[in-house]
């Protein structure tokens, strides 16, 4: 009988300790309009009160809502085809602003984009525009975001400037002098250099892959970034985490490299491993878009893996 007790009065503890969590309203409490943006935001991943900041030269909004407008007006939107009545309500916001979704409408009749957006600078400044306008002159207000859409319209320029100065100085320097240490070919006894590389090869091959055959899991780190790996999609994840490891391979690196070779080597030497892992970015990321940056990387690993035992 005591047993029976203890357990009954251990088990009341248990469940007074339970903790339900918070409470949140039913579905089917939500209104039309949270309805609406739960959807939108589904879709679309972003929805009111979401920052953004301006990217493009200017960012030109129109007071008059989108359902106060005849079906002309709102076809013929475009920044070139404002009336003379339409720019005197048009406000203009300037680059590196930043703006708020204040409301977002649909407007079927619209033929150019159904969907508009109202943003807002501050409580003054404040207008509608095209989704399709908005997103193309904006960017998330967050530092990850901007740096994907300055690595993704510059990165092969800055590549390809960077291999070719580092072909140049590589060139001068074997007119000088034979022997320069390069990885892969006539490498430093150390494994991180070979290590890198891979990781760039993978981390490209995985970058690639994610954008194509999950688009949409992509566009949602794009609005809503994150550098915990363990709080994203498993993939997204596994690319975190490959970008955690360059990190730590690229110092141990150069640690090494500074180590076993003379200062002007060891610099000649990590500008011409950047170049590599440079190219191997660009090549592995377009060729997996094709399918063929999957052998190609097994055939690397091959490759790579070879040259470091020897």
């Amino acid at each position: 009988m005591r047993r029976l007790v203890s357990l009954l009065f251990i088990s009341l503890l248990l469940c007074g300790c339970y903790n339900r969590g918070p409470i949140t309203p039913d579905a089917w409490d939500l209104t039309e309009q949270q309805l609406d943006s739960i959807s939108f935001y589904t879709t679309h991943h972003y929805t009111q009160n979401y920052n953004f900041v301006v990217t493009g030269d200017s960012l030109v909004v129109v007071a008059q809502q989108p359902d106060d407008m005849s079906v002309p007006d709102v076809v013929s939107i475009e920044l070139e085809s404002i009336g003379e009545e339409q720019k005197k309500d048009s406000i203009t916001i300037r680059r590196n602003e930043h703006v708020v979704v204040a409301d977002i409408k649909t407007v079927p009749s619209d033929s150019i984009d159904s969907i508009w957006v109202k943003v807002a600078r501050d409580q003054l400044t404040f207008g509608w525009i095209h989704e399709k306008e908005l997103l193309s002159k904006v960017s998330p207000d967050d530092p990850i975001s901007q740096f994907i859409d300055a690595f993704s319209n510059t990165h092969l320029l800055v590549f390809l400037a960077f291999c070719i100065l580092t072909g140049a100085a590589y060139g001068l320097r074997r007119l000088k002098r034979k022997g320069s240490k390069i990885v892969h070919f006539n490498d430093i006894k150390s494994c991180y250099p070979t290590a890198l590389c891979l990781l760039i090869a993978s981390s490209a091959v995985l970058y690639s892959s994610i954008q194509l055959f999950g688009p949409e899991t992509w566009r949602h780190f794009y609005y809503h970034p994150s550098l915990n790996p363990f709080a994203l999609p498993f993939w997204l994840g596994v690319f975190i985490s490959s970008v955690w490891a360059l990190i730590i391979v690229a110092l141990a690196t150069v640690d090494d490299v500074y180590h076993m070779l003379p200062l002007g080597e060891a610099i000649l030497y990590l500008v011409g491993l950047a170049a590599v892992c440079a190219v191997l970015y660009v090549i592995f990321s377009v060729t997996t878009l094709y399918y063929i940056g999957y052998p190609l990387l097994i055939a690397y690993y091959y490759f790579a893996i070879k040259r470091l035992k020897h």
